[in-house]
């Protein structure tokens, strides 16, 4: 058994930070979502890592990641993924993806069967960017050039939570937290991440390509990406199944932590 590592490293082309459990059981690859980073995971890895190795990164110019000059497209992406894998030594990964990162975990089971083991896509759709949503998040972009990124936190956290976790009063410190961490990002790595994912071609083609045993959960308070966007990568995936995430919107691995660890879990035990 290896001890647990975490910092920045090399991987292929692109220097990522990564938290490596170090643990003798099977490897589980945690991908976050746009403006995240391993800190959406925390509940999951503590629940999990006496039983796998649980491995968690940040994508190029997110988190911890130093900010990369290119290679924000969800192909590259990829590609930074599956040499993060190959680097681990440990054969195929459990990928667990949210959003951007099940963007991801959908082109590295399609194209690099071999270095999945299973698929869990979380709040993750295949579809391109609904026009409006592009259009609106285009204009952000530009507007963040001139007056930062401060002012668009307010619709990130709108986007990024669903009602119950914002309207709570037990969960104020949290998000006060999440405020603070939206604010403290790199407003180009912000800008560089986000027009990788508004920009992003459909794949809708590669879901008959996966073969591993798959599922999907969507939040059911989710605006960004709504169950009705998530739910058709359940029909289009073979052998795939959805479940709903009570009480969460697109960060349900932070909204309802219990909830998403338990559909994890259950998926694991029913792989042999």
């Amino acid at each position: 058994m290896s001890a647990p590592a975490r910092g920045v490293r090399q991987v292929g082309k692109a220097r990522l930070y990564v938290e490596d459990t170090g643990g003798d059981g099977p490897l589980i690859v945690f991908a976050h979502g746009l403006l995240m980073s391993t800190e959406m995971y925390r509940a999951q890895i503590a629940a999990l890592r006496d039983r796998y190795r649980c491995v968690a990164f940040d994508f190029r110019g997110q988190g911890e990641s130093p900010l990369a000059a290119s290679g924000y497209d969800m192909d590259t992406l990829a590609g930074d993924a599956a040499a993060l894998v190959e680097s681990l030594g440990a054969g195929p990964a459990h990928w667990v993806g949210l959003s951007m990162g099940g963007f991801v975990g959908i082109r590295l089971a399609a194209r690099r069967p071999e270095l999945v083991r299973s698929l869990v896509l979380l709040d993750t759709a295949a579809d391109p960017e609904p026009r409006r949503s592009a259009r609106k998040y285009a204009a952000m972009l530009v507007l963040s050039r001139a007056v930062g990124v401060k002012p668009f936190i307010p619709t990130a956290m709108a986007a990024l939570f669903g009602t119950t976790w914002r309207r709570d009063p037990a969960r104020a410190d949290e998000r006060a937290a999440m405020r603070a961490t939206l604010r403290s990002r790199d407003p180009e790595g912000v800008r560089r991440a986000t027009r990788g994912v508004i920009d992003r071609p459909p794949c809708v083609e590669l879901l008959a390509r996966i073969k591993v045993p798959t599922l999907v959960a969507s939040g059911e308070e989710d605006t960004a990406i709504t169950p009705a966007r998530s739910r058709p990568l359940a029909a289009g995936i073979p052998g795939a199944r959805f479940e709903l995430i009570p009480r969460a919107g697109h960060s349900s691995t932070i909204e309802n932590p219990a909830a998403v660890t338990a559909l994890i879990t259950a998926h694991l035990a029913a792989i042999p």
